[in-house]
């Protein structure tokens, strides 16, 4: 990756949050705390679906790689994040910069990606009950799941080498409390029009093409579930897919306050807010969210708790 000729950044300064001292330690054991019962949540959902022969099925094979992208996307993000309420200056190196971004925005559209897979695997399981085993056979869910790391990787890929080839000579300060791509973009001397464009590209359609799947997907559900005489089967078929729209809804909520949001003077300090939501309390409450709502998961605990026991 070629930087520009005029570029003499060798390290940025994450300016983080704007807080009072006597508040800072505070935030710190707060999130602090999210981040490690994130990673114990998540950590713990993909043990207990690697030990429990129940639940070898493909949902909760996209749940464990849900998991997996959620440990791996917060912690690109939240150990520097943490690191800015104890030191003054909080500096990453350039290198480092260019990999905190790309792991970000890999597994960060990959987590879009396999939340609408999952969503097609509802949609096949309730309206297609009797063709879900050869239509979501393993080669097919395995490919689903190696579509999406791709695609996270490709636009992650995309959106690092054309950022990071600019030149930057205006300040080393990023306004955020990691590497993000609009602050970082601010910094540059370079024309940024084609880093525009392709945020408005590669963004959006990642961001639609998901969302919409998922639409259709919960469309067709609820119509299959209305047309069901039975209640019984109708409760039934909701609540096998009531955590993961609770999931959806948490998560493309707070990608469409951060994108659709109106530009203001505040609206980098309300970024800052909803990409910690996104970043460090989404990934706590998944596997919450997973775990309480849903009946086979909560059987595999107390079988697991009785084990301990």
């Amino acid at each position: 990756m070629a930087r520009g000729n005029s570029t003499e950044v060798t390290e940025f300064h994450l300016l983080g949050f704007g807080v009072q001292h006597e508040f800072r330690h505070v935030l710190f054991i707060v999130l602090l705390l999210i981040y490690v019962t994130s990673l114990i949540g998540n950590i713990g959902m993909i043990l207990l679906i690697k030990t429990d022969s129940r639940l070898q099925t493909p949902m909760y094979f996209f749940l464990q790689h849900l998991a997996f992208v959620d440990i791996c996307y917060t912690s690109a993000i939240t150990p520097k994040m943490l690191q800015s309420f104890t030191k003054e200056n909080n500096l990453i190196s350039f290198q480092g910069c260019v990999i905190q971004f790309l792991v970000y925005a890999t597994f960060a559209t990959s987590d879009c990606y396999l939340l609408a897979i999952m969503a097609m695997d509802r949609y096949v399981a309730i309206c297609k009950p009797l063709r879900y085993p050869m239509i979501m056979s393993q080669t097919v869910y395995i490919q689903l799941v190696a579509g999406s790391y791709i695609m996270g990787s490709i636009n992650a890929s995309v959106h690092t080498g054309f950022t990071f080839s600019l030149s930057f000579c205006k300040s080393n300060k990023i306004n955020h409390f990691f590497c993000d791509g609009p602050p970082i973009l601010a910094l540059s001397c370079s024309n940024i029009d084609i880093n525009i464009i392709l945020d408005v590209v590669f963004v959006g359609f990642n961001l639609m093409f998901t969302g919409l799947v998922i639409i259709f997907s919960y469309f067709y559900i609820m119509v299959t579930i209305l047309k069901m005489s039975s209640t019984a089967g109708r409760k039934k078929s909701f609540s096998t897919c009531a955590s993961h729209l609770t999931a959806v809804t948490i998560f493309y909520g707070t990608l469409s306050y951060m994108y659709l949001q109106p530009q203001s003077n505040n609206s980098q300090e309300n970024m800052k807010v909803a990409s910690i939501f996104y970043g460090t309390v989404i990934p706590m409450l998944n596997p919450l969210i997973y775990s309480l709502r849903n009946k086979e998961v909560k059987e595999a605990l107390k079988v697991i708790g009785k084990k301990f026991c």
